[in-house]
């Protein structure tokens, strides 16, 4: 009996990468809201978020914390060939899209609201530009980290396993 439940049948499907398009539309979305950020506050005579080190010092976090993920991953699972129980690699994948657009999403907004500070004299622009291009930059770390732990969760290709879309992403 126990032999039966041991021989369940492999799990089939195909999942496809996230697509460049989906990424940078959220990273547009991102660089529209930041720019629209600053401007918005000027016009209700509200005062500008400052940005500190530690925003881009958590997305630098999360983007270390997902490339440790990625290493560990691709290691098990194409050096050493072992097979990821079903729970785990789609908890890492979902993961790793998440993080892909959230990443995107950051990178944009801190870039818009960088951009939003190029030539303009007010107390505090410089700090905002300097520390918001530096979080856009550890928000597209996190973007690239986040594609690594993607392509980790790929299924390698058996030998002899012609089927189309046998590896899924």
């Amino acid at each position: 009996m126990s032999a039966e439940r041991s021989s369940e049948p492999e799990p089939t499907g195909n999942l496809r990468p996230t697509p460049p398009g989906s990424i940078a539309a959220w990273a547009l979305v991102g660089l529209v809201g930041g720019w629209l950020l600053h401007r918005g506050s000027d016009r209700f005579g509200m005062t500008p978020p400052i940005v500190s080190w530690l925003q881009p010092l958590a997305l630098f976090l999360v983007a270390l914390v997902l490339g440790g993920a990625a290493w560990a991953t691709w290691r098990a699972v194409h050096v050493r060939r072992e097979r990821l129980p079903s729970h785990q690699a789609l908890n890492r994948l979902a993961l790793a899209r998440a993080c892909l657009y959230v990443g995107a999403l950051a990178a944009g907004g801190y870039l818009g609201y960088a951009v939003s500070w190029l030539g303009v004299d007010a107390q505090l622009a410089e700090q905002r530009l300097v520390r918001s291009f530096v979080a856009a930059g550890c928000g597209v770390l996190v973007v690239v980290a986040g594609h690594l732990l993607e392509r980790a969760c790929r299924v390698p290709k058996r030998p002899g396993d012609d089927t189309p879309g046998a590896a899924p992403a």
